[in-house]
């Protein structure tokens, strides 16, 4: 009776470590502090329990039975499994495995996408100002953030949070914008027949990172627009490139004899006084290297720019715009033509129907030149709307046929050029070693002054190093050291000979007006816009940094004639059942 007492007392006692358990959880959830007293209910309890699990199963022979050990079996197996999941999941959360099987990889980054967004300097955020989250879109943003912790994305409403999208100076839904810093871009306006590009997306993250900024140039000495705050300027169109990351500086041609050569762009904000012939042969140098250029003359002035128009196509009308039609919406009177027509051209390709105004503007006349082509960007309305008057004196407009210019009147043009800088024809000159390498003046210059006829001679070809070891018995004429190091010189000029058989581009735009971008009329309407737009464009960052080819799903689909396709017809429901019953009927005939 003894031992069966203390085994019940032992059955008892078992209980304890439940208990112990549960004292020690409620204290330690109560008290939201796992301190020393809950932890040693909690070891002690699990303790108890655990000797009394041993102990019941050593008493009643309970790991020998059969289903026992088959239930141990099945909850080994399934936490097993359990912990082979969630192995998996924590893997799969952590490291991120895909497989594009597609042909044309549609849904994978390029390579140097890639590359660009694994190397970023610092975070960088995409910005969305859409409302609908387009599932494409929001897979190729995906992407990006795959690659790179320093990538985000975010959807914003604009009209749930207005600040932010004033911020950034959002016009309409869709506008996707790229911030790094204090650095921000548009990317692209997104809507439903334009997805978000993977191009655009990339060569906009690589100009927002890239540390070196474009350098625009603004003419000074002709009396051209203010740069600082005052009277007429243009600081607020300062300060607007300066938010797109331009570096703006004066320039003064009459200082320099050219054009710096860190220059992306140069500003000629309507000059009151004529430039000098070196100012304009510096102009003219400068746009033959692949430089751009902004002209915005006003009217009743006479830069002395003609002959660098000339070459462009360009010729200004001496003659006043005049536009009736918006006379009563701007307020300014008819001398302050209203456009709401653009060309088809990157600078005004998003203005659609916009209004943008140009007090006291002068129309352009555009002619056909080889090499150049030429966009007309600004455009009035038709007659009798819009006319070129001709009487700047008199006080009341009117057309008069013999001396007026019936609209539409272009009152701006962007024009671009193709050009191959100059290299003489025999491959002989282009390497000559030289100190000041110029492919433009390479046959004129020579190393040694002296026996400069004989320099090209003694170098025959380039290419064939062998015939560069002659040299030395001509050298008897002109002194020894300069000739031996044009025998190791061929390998590396032909770098700069190559570079200068490249075609550049050079860009220009020509504007009728220079007081749309003065403070005050700058943030008016589209006016900003087109200035800005106008230096973005001249300063070559449409141009695609990077080559990247757009990935388009290869098209598998087959084409049937009429013929092909009746045959398809009668082989799928004519033939294909009828061998099918054939083989039935013989079949049952075999089995009769």
């Amino acid at each position: 009776m003894k031992i069966v007492a203390k085994k019940k007392l032992w059955k008892y006692l078992f209980w304890l470590g439940p208990f112990l358990i549960t004292v020690g959880l409620t204290a330690g959830l109560i008290s939201e502090q796992w301190g020393l007293i809950p932890l040693v209910f909690l070891i002690a309890g699990i303790v108890i329990s655990g000797l009394g699990i041993i102990w019941q199963s050593y008493q009643s022979n309970w790991w020998n039975r059969r289903s026992t050990q088959a239930g141990t079996n099945a909850l080994v197996a399934t936490l097993a499994i359990l912990a082979i999941l969630g192995l998996i999941n924590f893997l799969g959360t952590r490291y991120h495995l895909r497989a594009d099987l597609t042909e044309a990889q549609l849904f994978t980054l390029a390579p140097q996408s890639r590359e660009l967004v694994r190397v970023l300097p610092q975070p960088v955020k995409v910005w969305v100002f859409d409302i609908n989250q387009n599932p494409q879109d929001r897979e190729l943003l995906e992407n990006y953030q795959r690659q790179s912790s320093k990538f985000k994305y975010e959807y914003i409403d604009p009209q749930a949070r207005p600040g932010l999208a004033e911020k950034f100076g959002v016009k309409d839904y869709g506008e996707v914008y790229l911030e790094s810093g204090d650095k921000r871009q548009l990317v692209q306006t997104i809507n439903e027949n334009e997805r978000l590009s993977e191009i655009r997306l990339t060569s906009r993250l690589q100009q927002l990172t890239n540390s070196t900024t474009a350098k625009v140039y603004l003419l000074q000495g002709h009396g051209e627009r203010q740069l600082s705050p005052g009277k007429d300027a243009i600081s607020q169109a300062v300060q607007g490139l300066g938010d797109k990351n331009f570096t703006t500086s004066p320039l003064n041609l009459g200082e320099t004899s050219k054009v710096p050569q860190d220059a992306a762009v140069v500003i000629v904000a309507g000059p009151k006084r004529g430039l000098f012939e070196g100012e304009v042969k510096a102009l003219q140098d400068y746009l033959n290297r692949g430089g751009n250029l902004l002209l915005m003359i006003d009217p009743n002035t006479d830069p002395k720019l003609n002959s660098l128009l000339q070459e462009w196509g360009v010729r200004l009308d001496n003659r006043l715009a005049v536009d009736v039609s918006g006379e009563s919406v701007v307020g300014l009177g008819p001398a302050a033509p209203l456009v709401t027509e653009y060309g088809q051209h990157p600078i005004t390709k998003d203005f659609g129907n916009g209004n943008s105004f140009y007090p006291i503007a002068r129309p352009l006349e555009i002619s056909s030149v080889p090499g150049v082509q030429a966009t007309p960007l600004l455009r009035t309305k038709p007659y009798p709307s819009s006319w070129a008057e001709s009487d700047l004196q008199s006080e009341k407009l009117e057309f008069n046929a013999d001396k007026d210019l019936k609209g539409p009147l272009t009152l701006g043009v962007a024009l671009t050029r193709k050009q191959t800088p100059k290299s003489t024809s025999t491959p002989q000159v282009s390497p000559t070693p030289s100190p000041l390498p110029s492919p433009t003046t390479q046959n004129k210059t020579s190393p040694t002054p002296s026996p400069s006829p004989k320099t090209p001679q003694a170098l025959p070809s380039p290419t064939t190093q062998s015939k560069a070891s002659p040299t030395p018995p001509t050298s008897p004429a002109s002194p020894a050291p300069p000739t031996p190091p044009a025998s190791p010189a061929p390998p590396s000029p032909p770098s700069p000979a190559v570079s200068s058989q490249t075609a550049t581009e050079s860009r220009l735009v020509v504007l009728g007006n220079s007081d749309f971008a003065t403070d005050g009329l700058f943030q008016q309407q589209l006016n900003g816009d087109v200035f800005l737009n106008s230096v973005t464009w001249l300063s070559q960052q449409d141009r695609q940094p990077l080559s990247i080819r757009p990935k388009e799903p290869k098209n598998r689909r087959i084409t049937l004639t009429t013929t092909q396709a009746n045959l398809l017809i009668l082989s799928s429901l004519l033939v294909l059942p009828l061998i099918g019953i054939a083989i039935a009927v013989l079949i049952w005939w075999k089995r009769r």
